[in-house]
Order: C-alpha cells, then structure tokens, then sequence
C-alpha cells in the first residue's frame, strides 16, 4: 500500500513538505487511543536472538533510526512504534537556528537517494531537552550533537559542551556529529588536532559523572589515511566507536539526470551503500573487535544489512531507505535478519 498509494502521493510534494506532513498525520493518529499499541503490534519484531548488548546497552534490534530524521524529538515516541531497537534525535545546536535557504531537500528516485542541504536547522538544545524529559522507560535514544552557524570552529567545542551537559541526563549515548557537509568549515573539524582537542575535551567532562558512550559520526569521503588518523583519535580519546557513516558530496555513477544531480548538499540512499559498507570493513579490520561501529548508509533491505553486519557493524541505522520503503521495512528487515 505505501509503495503503490501513499509514496506517490507524497512524491507530488517539496520532500520537506512531505516530511511535515507525515509528522502531523502521525502526532494526531497517535493521540487516538490504542494505536500506539496496535502499530507496535503489527511492525515490532520480538525475538530474543536479534537483541544484543552494546555499550553496556542492551538493544531489542539492532535497527535503528538515524539523526536527522527527528531532529527535535518531536516524534520519537510515535517512531519507536515501527519496530525500531533505537532512536538517534538531533542533530541539535546550543540555539535554534533556520538552516539553510528552502529548497535543501531533493529526491532521486531513480538512484533511491536524497540530496540534501539542511544545515542543522532545529529549535535548539533546550527544546529537545524538554521534550526528552518525557521519554517512556526502555526507549533507547542517541543524542547528536553539533555547533551552530555561527560558531567559528576555534570555538566549536564551546558548543558540543553545551549539547553534551544540557542533553546528559536524558539520552543512552552520544553521538559527535563533525561530518555533515551542509555547515561551511564544519568537515575541517575531522582534521587530528582540532578534533583531538574537541573529543578530549568531551570525554574529560564525561568522565566526571558516570560516563556515558561516546560515538563519532564520520564522512565516507575520507581517504584510507584519514580513517587510519580517525582510529588513533577515537583510540586515544577513549571514544565508544565510529558511526560510519554521512552523506556523500561524491556524485559518481548516479542513474539521475538533470539539474537535481548537481544540487549541493550530502547524497544519501543507494549510492553510499557500498562506500559506507567498504569504511566499515577498512575500521573493522583496522582497530579490531573492541571498537563498536553502527553502520549507515543506503540500508533498504535485510541484505542490505547483513552486508554491513558482516562487514564489521555492531548495529545499523536507517533514514532514506525508510522513505523509500515505508513503515513495514523495519519488520521486513528484521524477519530477513
């Protein structure tokens, strides 16, 4: 049904339009009593061999939704209800910010991928920490975390502090988002000094209180070198692991034509999926069995993710493949598994 009737539909519309509207038909469908139930009841996959305990964490599945489609929590309650084994929320700055100018999302349905340019717009740290407050028992949830616009990057670590104190209480893990290719100068904070200085900075402070895991989410457009200098930092930072990874700037062997193809902003979908899963077999070998990885990137079917499990991923995150697909992937995904 999604495929044939409600992905058409929504197709007709700006995908961020699209997004919008499909986050207000489920905030209202929601409030009706025992629908909540009732999605978990048909999209939630139970059984105890896809559980795993990463982290000092255990998760249900190991599928879960990416940063970026709930930026705000606004919804990750109602998300949780299609089967996912966790959430990731953000990414989220120290103040609300707008994002980049409108058009900044684009759809390629014949790569099965999306462009887009957000540019971290959310309401801010203090609006997602309130609505986190709420958040039900046994719902895993990530934080992700960046700077804002305006931050210059010498005082970029001001602001993942901010996210990380302000957030502490309220999610499962961390997540140091210094990847997305949408903030100017942001990927120049994967460079080894300055990112050395931020995650130190980080993990001094999460060791203060009972220290929570801290992931990095990488590019896949780092070359063997840099992951080599990525390893070492997340090694001697004391970081949990990698997320591997973000969108693209690569636009190579795309079906697509047309003006869209040179839209700037990160590709995600089926173009990645082999790069993503080739950063993970390069991390898996290079750092061992010790560091956790969640792999992402064009992640549509149990193939799909089997692939990145064998690869080396500990556990798996989806966001265009759930476009694409519709509400039943997850299932699907997990009955492959």
């Amino acid at each position: 049904m999604y495929k044939n009737l409600v992905r058409p539909l929504l197709f007709l519309l700006q995908p961020e339009t699209a997004h919008h509207l499909v986050f207000n038909f489920l905030q209202i469908a929601f409030k009706v009593p025992g629908i909540h139930w009732l999605v978990s009841k048909l999209h939630r996959v139970n059984m105890p061999g896809l559980s795993r305990e990463i982290m000092g964490i255990r998760f249900p599945n190991p599928i879960g939704l990416a940063a970026g489609f709930d930026k705000d929590a606004k919804l990750f309650k109602e998300l949780s209800a299609f089967g996912f084994g966790f959430i990731e929320v953000g990414t989220v700055t120290p103040l609300p910010q707008p994002g980049n100018d409108k058009p900044r999302m684009f759809r390629l349905p014949a790569d099965q991928a999306l462009i887009n340019r957000m540019g971290f717009n959310n309401e801010g740290v203090q609006a997602l920490k309130q609505r986190l407050k709420n958040r039900p028992p046994g719902l895993i949830v990530g934080g992700n975390i960046g700077k804002n616009k305006v931050t210059d990057n010498e005082d970029a670590a001001r602001d993942y502090t901010i996210c990380f104190t302000e957030m502490f209480p309220y999610v499962d893990y961390f997540v140091v988002n210094v990847s997305s290719p949408n903030t100017p100068g942001l990927r120049a904070l994967q460079e080894k000094e300055p990112l050395t200085r931020l995650l130190t900075g980080l993990m001094e402070l999460n060791r203060a209180g009972t220290p929570k895991p801290v992931l990095l989410k990488i590019a896949p457009d780092l070359s063997s070198g840099q992951l080599d200098e990525i390893i070492e930092i997340v090694t001697s930072t004391g970081l949990q692991g990698i997320i591997a990874t973000n969108t693209t700037v690569s636009r190579s062997h795309l079906n697509s034509e047309g003006a869209v193809v040179n839209e700037a902003g990160g590709l995600s979908g089926k173009p990645v999926k082999d790069r993503s899963t080739e950063v993970i077999r390069y991390l898996r070998e290079k750092a061992g069995k010790d560091m956790v990885i969640i792999g992402v990137g064009g992640v549509f079917t149990a193939k799909d993710a089997k692939e990145k499990l064998d690869a080396g991923a500990d556990l798996i995150q989806v966001y265009t493949g759930f476009i694409y697909e519709g509400p039943g992937m997850i299932r699907q995904i997990l009955k492959g598994l």
